[in-house]
């Protein structure tokens, strides 16, 4: 396996690259209690070199309305610590003391100062079709530079990322590349995107904002794969930066989120019908986890809502859980469950419903909203067949939805 700096000197020189990972984890990932020593000193260091962090406010800053940290608003006057901090980056809304971080790991309160731990240290770099993230209607066949930290604001039991996201900076040996470097490696491995996936991106946002405006001044394209659990101002400018976003919409309960993911449902909705207004591309995964979020209620709610307030435009993809991380006790989900979903949603309004992570299956393929004759066929993540021609069906013209060129 390549290290991140033979990825980007083979990336430079166009050498053959198949996977990219970073150093090794220390054991007990994420567990202070298994911590070596070399990761606690690199947590020292981290902490004392780390930039400044967007998005946060000082809570003893007489300017800072009382609003920013508190709801609802104290009737007596309130007392801080001068070095207090309020993060307003997710919808956690985490109060960090100094010295201490936030519930994402990645973020750390250094004398009154939010610093991200973060910014420009990759520990997960690969080149993915587009498919794999999935986006079935963006450019659909490209290869994208795909990319993540460690963090993540929700502590989801079904996570098949953990090893990234439920670590801590200082878990990986990692030193830094800067934003001009991925792109340059994404540049020469022929791919015109960059997707920020992997862990939730959420959590670098201030390096996913300069690797995406290098990579547009580079004409390059930027996608993100998240859990939608970002405030609204930095989703603002997450729209702006980037050309498409996926939103894992993990269940239709506030129950759901609440006891598997460590969240809450309000706040994702709040993101996707943001997102669908800015105008940025916008695709739904929703992973199907048995006994868990798989009712009939929930999935009819489900697709109900995003026809509603998103639109039927809006590609929708059920995909497969498959047992992981703290939920090994739970079975495959069945594929007949996976079929029962896409029927309802296709029987909500949606026009663009998919199954994932099953191999081969029709539900797989894009069908033209009109003629209803396959216009992508895709086997696994690859596309075998692209029959849509300035955004049409070639064989009936009718409009296809989504970015095609």
């Amino acid at each position: 396996m390549l290290s991140r700096r033979e990825f980007l000197r083979a990336a430079a020189t166009g050498a053959p690259l198949a996977c990219v990972s970073a150093a090794g984890l220390a054991p007990g990932v994420g567990s202070a209690l298994w911590r070596t020593a070399a990761a606690w000193d690199r947590a020292d260091r981290l902490a004392e070199t780390a930039p400044r962090a967007r998005y946060w406010a000082r809570a003893a800053d007489p300017s800072v309305p009382c609003r920013t940290c508190h709801d609802p608003v104290p009737s007596g006057p309130a007392r801080h610590s001068p070095t207090l901090v309020k993060c307003l980056l997710c919808a956690q809304g985490c109060a960090i003391s100094a010295g201490r971080r936030g519930r994402c790991r990645a973020r750390v309160n250094v004398g009154g100062e939010l610093r991200s731990l973060v910014y420009g240290r990759p520990v997960a770099i690969h080149v993915d079709p587009i498919e794999k993230k999935p986006f079935y209607h963006f450019l659909p066949g490209v290869s994208a530079l795909s990319l993540g930290t460690t963090g993540c604001p929700l502590r989801c039991k079904f996570c098949q990322n953990w090893t990234l996201s439920q670590a801590s900076p200082e878990d990986y040996d990692v030193t830094r590349i800067a934003p001009a470097e991925v792109v340059a490696a994404a540049a020469a491995r022929r791919a015109p995107v960059i997707a920020f996936t992997y862990n939730e991106p959420t959590v670098f946002v201030e390096y996913l904002l300069d690797v995406a405006a290098e990579a547009r001044a580079r004409g390059l394209r930027s996608v993100l794969v998240s859990c939608g659990f970002m405030n609204p101002e930095p989703l603002a400018d997450l729209c702006r930066a980037l050309d498409a976003i996926k939103i894992d919409l993990k269940g239709f309960s506030e129950r759901f989120y609440r006891d598997v993911c460590g969240a809450a449902l309000a706040p994702v909705l709040r993101t996707i019908a943001q997102i669908a207004r800015s105008g940025t591309h916008l695709e739904i995964v929703n992973l199907v986890v048995p006994t868990l979020n798989d009712s009939e209620r929930m999935l009819r709610a489900l697709a109900a809502w995003v026809v509603r307030e998103v639109g039927p435009d809006v590609p929708l993809h059920f995909t497969r859980f498959f047992p992981e991380y703290q939920l090994l006790n739970l079975a495959p989900t069945p594929v007949k469950t996976l079929e029962r979903a896409r029927a309802i949603a296709l029987d909500s309004g949606l026009r663009y419903v998919y199954i994932g992570n099953v191999p081969g299956h029709p539900g797989g393929q894009t069908y033209c909203p009109g003629c209803r004759k396959v216009v992508i066929r895709r086997d696994n993540f690859f596309v075998e067949a692209l029959h849509v021609t300035k955004g049409r069906c070639a064989f009936c013209g009718t409009r296809v939805a989504g970015v095609w060129a």
